[in-house]
């Protein structure tokens, strides 16, 4: 793992209705490098994730980002999120959406442009938003996470229903992302999105199972894929150790 690290969490517990839904996970992501969270659904990404943006309550232990506690003003300009439902204003255009995210983070607005080619939405700045495809819409939604050039970039499952065509074009924009210095975190329920990941976190009903490369998960279980590599880990947790 990268000496460095953009997250660090420790113990974090989030319980909601009198069931826990984390169960005390450590990890620190490292600085400059693509880290998936990977798991089905319902394990626990997006609570994960809401904890490290600073809008999840959690009820034990700790979320440190870029040295701050998570949610601090102070994060506002350097972690971008997109969550799984694009937050963007549907009787708005494109760019009108942007335009106005740039203003609340405080961002130039010539950034737009920028982000927009990012993406691949050149041509459809001045389009009403509702009138967009939903990947499209999607897209709208990581343009806004992309402004002002953020150090931590955190996405909730953002390729989920895309064509296989644009999930590719959307890796290699996080890898070229990484490649300028962003440190980006990725949820994904495709265990075959792992192996484009250089970390991997894999989660299963709100505990953490593995996290380190996907090399070295293939390394430990012994299986030839992410997918198998992962019932592997979730079988063995299900098995009582019997002592000797």
């Amino acid at each position: 793992m990268a000496n460095s690290v953009s997250v660090e969490v420790r113990g974090l517990r989030v319980g909601r209705g009198g069931r826990e839904l984390l169960h005390g996970i450590d990890a620190g992501i490292p600085e400059g490098r693509i880290t998936g969270l990977i798991g089905p659904s319902g394990s626990g990404k997006s609570t994960f994730i809401r904890a490290l943006v600073g809008v999840q309550r959690i009820s034990g232990g700790s979320v440190t980002v870029l040295g701050h506690p998570a949610g601090s003003p102070v994060l506002r300009t350097r972690v971008g999120y997109a969550g799984q439902t694009a937050a963007v204003y549907p009787d708005l255009s494109v760019a009108e959406n942007l335009r106005y995210f740039a203003a609340v983070r405080g961002d130039d607005p010539g950034e737009v442009a920028r982000v927009v080619s990012m993406v691949g939405l050149e041509g459809y700045e001045n389009r009403v938003t509702a009138l967009l495809s939903g990947g499209q819409r999607s897209r709208v939604g990581l343009a806004a996470a992309l402004l002002g050039r953020s150090r931590l970039i955190v996405l909730d499952e953002p390729t989920v229903g895309l064509d296989p065509v644009l999930r590719g074009e959307l890796w290699q924009l996080f890898r070229d992302l990484v490649a300028d210095g962003t440190t980006v975190l990725v949820s994904s329920h495709a265990m075959d999105e792992a192996a484009r990941c250089d970390e991997l976190m894999l989660l299963r009903a709100g505990r953490l199972l593995f996290h380190d490369t996907p090399a070295e998960l293939l390394r430990r279980t012994g299986e030839p894929d992410a997918e198998r590599a992962f019932v592997h880990l979730v079988a063995r947790e299900a098995t009582p150790e019997v002592a000797v």
